[in-house]
């Protein structure tokens, strides 16, 4: 049996933050935030400019959001994350403060700092959270893995691949 932390945290400590300082918090326990490196920036960029113009030529209700972006997954005080981007197509879940409730689509870019967060926390977090695809860009693996949560599937891509939503149809990605 695991010890629980001596310190469970909640959003108020997130919002208690001193201006510049990112965290974020997964049921209680607090993540530093890495500052983000030029390929993280790129990357995230080109995937949330791609995304912005697909939704804005399709039309309808979705949009994408760039980070840093609130998004509280749960009806507790105990999670706050900022995907690096991230789809939402229900209008009432996105407020001045951030998303409240599961966004659509959420993409990560991994770092050093954040890979066992994306890959094994963040992956089970989103799916309870009814999360429908998540992205992970991995550059040091040169991989772009697409998991399909509500089919309980993935896929994995290359850098020289296009990525392809399986939620929107038609939606593609270039790296």
């Amino acid at each position: 049996m695991s010890a629980l932390p001596k310190e469970m945290h909640t959003v108020q400590d997130i919002l208690e933050l001193p201006e510049g300082v990112r965290m974020e918090l997964i049921d209680g326990i607090l993540y530093d935030m890495a500052t983000p490196s030029l390929y993280h920036q790129n990357d995230a960029g080109s995937i949330f400019r791609q995304m912005s113009d697909y939704f804005e030529k399709k039309g309808g209700r979705c949009k994408s959001v760039i980070a840093p972006f609130a998004v509280y997954l749960n009806d507790d005080d105990r999670t706050y994350v900022e995907p690096d981007v991230l789809v939402v197509c229900d209008e009432e879940k996105l407020k001045e403060d951030g998303c409240h409730g599961a966004p659509d689509l959420c993409v990560e870019v991994v770092s050093e700092s954040s890979r066992k967060r994306d890959y094994l926390i963040k992956l089970l977090k989103y799916t309870n959270a009814g999360v429908r695809e998540y992205w992970i860009i991995d550059r040091d693996h040169n991989r772009i893995t697409v998991y399909h949560l509500e089919k309980e599937d993935f896929e994995e891509y290359t850098f020289a691949d296009e990525i392809v939503s399986g939620i929107y149809e038609g939606l593609k990605v270039k790296l």
